[in-house]
């Protein structure tokens, strides 16, 4: 925090005022370290035996030790103790008023309990005191509210110029003391004041944080401690449409730091919306690049885009698409922008009709797995092609992504592998398949016969009666009988290549 001209109240500073005499008679150095210079919050005078009830923590207490008539060591070790709980920050005790000097028991018990004591002389009214830390603690506040609006104007300013938004979180940073941190819609560290302020431990820690926060979607303020260091972080942008967050690391943002904070958060989210248009005019133009590629023609695109985004990816690529409302994702569409501008030449992405395009080398699918793990979609992807098939590689890109339903890789390769009445497996073909075998089952279970299952194993054996005959236990003549009576039940003749292909294509559905 940006120290101020008046020095914050504390029990030092009111020992510092000559004209209060006041002294402290336990040695500062028996006592805890910063004892007496620990904030004070207001000073009040009590005798009562037992005034805890009473107070609020950080008060310097004040007392004329009436309470101690008769009071035994015990007594006075009671009094300190509970003091000591309830967070006064000192005694002072006022000498000559009931009893000269200040009780050695009192002494000692204040010792042993590392509390301050000191003493106030007969000549000094408690009233002078008491005036003198109010007169501390509203010095403090004027100069705290001097030093906020000094502090949002210097921001303000610093928002003025080329690079506002960095200029204004190192500001505040210069302000507060302490390190500031952009966190982008992805919840990637954008920027950081001063450098390595999230180094180490702490950028892990602080990220998943606001990675947590941003995939919630609404706004909100949350805080993490890490390296013995609190660490506040705001989301910035509209519920919904959230487009990053700030971390502070402080320990010690009083009332004052949290309204520059505010101004600064206001600030930087207002200048990433401001950017937001630019960002949907960019993305309006990869766009237009991913319908020019779809032509097979990847000249007009590598044309237009070589200024803006660098080169295409090399040749062979791997074409990804992920889910069709990934589209409405700004985090998804920071994190690749960011990951294209840091390998240039090697990702190339665009809104497709249903779906993010991602184009990388067929070498580099790294980042697919990336994009799967860290938005937790499904990301379909081609087999490797050139940019003259890159229709037809976007097409299987789909066909994987359709065809897988956990977040993932989903490679075209291995749904090719499953051959190709797997991607006709659908609601609309198990339909079909199970009205086409109906008549069967319905034969079956009001005869008891088994021309379903004869079938099956027929069409299994290649259509090869004595083989089916072995595999059922049954005379070939048998299955031969079966069979027809089958024709008959379906009304279809399968002695062609096509009816046996369809009912084979049936019972693989239907299972």
């Amino acid at each position: 925090m940006a120290d101020t001209a008046v020095a914050p109240p504390s029990l030092r500073a009111l020992l510092g005022r000559s004209d209060l005499h006041l002294r402290l008679v336990v040695d500062e150095d028996a006592l805890p370290a910063d004892s007496i210079d620990r904030p004070v919050r207001w000073v009040h005078s009590s005798d009562l035996a037992d005034p805890t009830p009473f107070l609020s923590e950080g008060l310097v207490l004040l007392t004329t030790g009436t309470q101690f008539d008769d009071a035994s060591p015990a007594d006075y070790e009671a009094y300190v103790g509970r003091l000591r709980a309830r967070g006064v920050r000192g005694l002072g005790f006022g000498t000559e008023v009931v009893r000269d000097g200040i009780p050695s028991a009192l002494l000692e018990a204040c010792l042993r309990n590392g509390m301050p004591l000191f003493e106030v002389p007969y000549r000094t009214p408690f009233i002078a005191v008491a005036r003198a830390g109010a007169e501390a603690i509203a010095a403090d506040a004027y100069a705290r509210r001097s030093w906020s609006l000094a502090a949002q104007r210097a921001v303000s300013l610093a928002a003025l110029r080329p690079d506002g938004l960095s200029a204004t979180l190192a500001e505040l940073s210069r302000q507060l003391g302490c390190g500031v941190g952009l966190f982008d819609a992805a919840g990637a560290l954008r920027t950081e004041h001063p450098a390595g302020a999230f180094s180490g431990d702490r950028l892990p820690a602080v990220a998943s944080e606001v990675t947590s926060m941003l995939r919630r979607g609404t706004r909100a303020a949350s805080t993490v401690r890490v390296d013995d260091v609190t660490v506040s972080v705001q989301t910035l942008g509209r519920g919904g449409h959230l487009r990053g967050a700030l971390a502070i690391a402080s320990d010690d943002l009083d009332h004052e730091g949290r309204n520059v904070v505010t101004a600064v958060v206001a600030m930087a989210a207002l200048a990433l919306e401001q950017q937001d248009g630019l960002g949907r005019a960019i993305g309006t133009f990869r766009a237009g690049l991913v319908q020019a590629l779809s032509t097979d023609d990847p000249s007009l695109a590598r044309r237009a885009g070589r200024d803006l985004f660098g080169p295409l990816p090399a040749a062979p690529v791997v074409v990804a698409v992920t889910p069709a409302a990934s589209v409405r994702s700004t985090a998804l569409a920071e994190w690749l922008e960011v990951r294209a501008q840091d390998r240039r030449g090697d990702v190339f992405f665009g809104r497709g009709d249903d779906g993010v395009v991602v184009v990388v080398p067929a070498a580099g699918r790294g980042v697919l797995e990336e994009i799967a793990e860290r938005f937790e979609i499904v990301v379909g992807c081609s087999a490797p092609a050139g940019y003259d098939g890159f229709s037809h590689a976007l097409a299987q890109a789909r066909t994987a992504r359709d065809r897988v339903a956990a977040p993932g890789v989903a490679d075209f390769t291995d749904t090719a592998r499953a051959g190709l009445l797997a991607a006709l497996d659908s609601e609309a073909a198990r339909a079909i398949a199970t009205g086409t075998l109906t008549p069967l089952r319905r034969h079956d279970d009001a005869q008891g016969s088994a021309l379903l299952d004869t079938l099956d194993a027929w069409l299994a054996h290649d259509c090869s009666h004595e083989a089916t005959a072995q595999a059922l236990g049954i005379h070939r003549h048998t299955v031969r009988a079966r069979i027809a009576q089958a024709e008959r039940v379906l009304g279809r003749d399968l002695s062609s290549f096509a009816a046996r292909a369809e009912l084979w294509a049936a019972l693989r559905l239907a299972e």
